[in-house]
């Protein structure tokens, strides 16, 4: 048998046991599983199917099935125990007008999780009533599974909305509103529609992304065999360690060289643009007074980092805060996102702006994040 499947009999026998009112039981993977956790999540049965990938790549984990949904993330802490995680997102937003198949949030605790930590494996299972439902749901997992094939398609069509010339009146109008310090900022956006010869699985698209997008946040969430929400980022929204919480401000932009020379001399300006800086400090600005009513302390850092991606060059700023007792996570998602480097400034004026004016039907949820309460 392999390693996976010795654990999972393990992790049944185990639950056979499992004391009246146990809400979680883990157990250890000895060895390496061979296979990618993309690859083993593609070919489970269960859905929501849900993978992430944390940007230092030191943990990754799939999520599968669902024993509670929440249309937000609050309710959940009425019911999770120790060591559950509840996944999800919420939208840009948090409205779906523009997009009636894009919920405002979405968050679910799963049936099975499969969770790599640096070189530890562990498989788990969360329990509601049913142990024999917990049983099941382990008995219908796949162990070994076949590589994903590479993405093997050709674009046969693209579309942009809005289109160029309306795309130019956009940005044209947001410099005036700036000029007449309307706003200081607002991020626009484009939809891109790509029409392919052969279909690929949203699996297939998300682990070309990992193989090439390093140094990024790595997600999927499949509703549905239809319906999958895909993304890359190397922006994190925070993480929570205790009553400490690490954010960033991650803005000012420019692109890569085609040489280490040509690199250098496009970071060298970058770190020196003052319109650069200032779109740095405006998120840094945004973020500090968002935290100012949930923290003790803010600890700013005071140098400048590059971040270097495949395609771009980032400024970044990394902030500490030592938050207030009784200060949860949704109280905190709701004080920073969307942050200015997704929205802009005034935060207000921007969201405004942003839901009046652009074309894309699916701009709302656009910037899902996802986290972990």
């Amino acid at each position: 048998m392999s390693q996976l499947t010795t654990a999972i009999a393990q992790l049944i026998s185990k639950l056979e046991k499992a004391p009246q009112g146990c809400k979680r039981i883990e157990q250890e993977i000895q060895g390496h599983p061979k296979f990618h956790c993309i690859d083993w999540l593609e070919a489970q049965p269960h859905f929501p199917k849900f993978y992430w990938q944390s940007r230092d790549t030191r943990e990754e984990v799939v999520a599968l099935g669902q024993l509670h949904t929440f249309s937000e993330a609050s309710p959940a802490y009425a019911i999770l125990a120790d060591n559950q995680r509840v996944w999800g997102g919420r939208s840009f937003d948090g409205h779906t007008d523009k997009n009636r198949r894009c919920m405002s949030a979405f968050f679910f605790l799963p049936q099975v999780e499969l969770i790599r930590f640096d070189a530890s494996w562990r498989i788990a299972v969360n329990i509601s009533m049913s142990v024999d439902k917990a049983i099941g749901a382990l008995k219908q997992l796949i162990a070994d599974v076949t590589e994903l094939p590479p993405l093997a398609t050709s674009i046969v069509g693209m579309t942009h909305t809005p289109n160029e010339q309306q795309w130019h009146e956009l940005v044209d109008d947001v410099l005036t509103g700036i000029e007449e310090d309307r706003f200081k900022k607002v991020v626009l956006a484009r939809k891109t529609t790509i029409d392919i010869k052969d279909p690929i699985s949203p699996a297939q698209l998300l682990k070309a992304s990992y193989r090439e997008n390093h140094h990024s946040f790595h997600f999927l969430m499949a509703l549905s065999k239809e319906l999958a929400f895909v993304g890359s980022t190397p922006e994190r929204l925070y993480r929570r360690v205790g009553q400490q919480l690490e954010t960033e401000a991650l803005a000012g932009t420019i692109g890569r060289g085609d040489n280490a020379a040509q690199d250098m001399e496009l970071a060298n300006w970058l770190t020196q643009d003052l319109k650069n800086i200032n779109e740095n400090q405006y998120v840094v600005d945004d973020i500090l007074q968002s935290l100012a009513p949930h923290s003790s302390e803010v600890h700013l850092e005071k140098e400048l980092r590059l971040v270097r991606l495949r395609k771009v060059q980032h400024l970044k700023r990394n902030i500490v805060a030592q938050l207030s007792k009784g200060i949860n996570a949704v109280q905190l998602l709701q004080a920073l996102q969307p942050t200015a480097a997704v929205a802009g400034l005034p935060r207000s004026e921007a969201l405004a702006y942003i839901q009046e004016n652009e074309l894309c039907t699916w701009l709302v949820c656009r910037f899902c994040r996802l986290f972990k309460p």
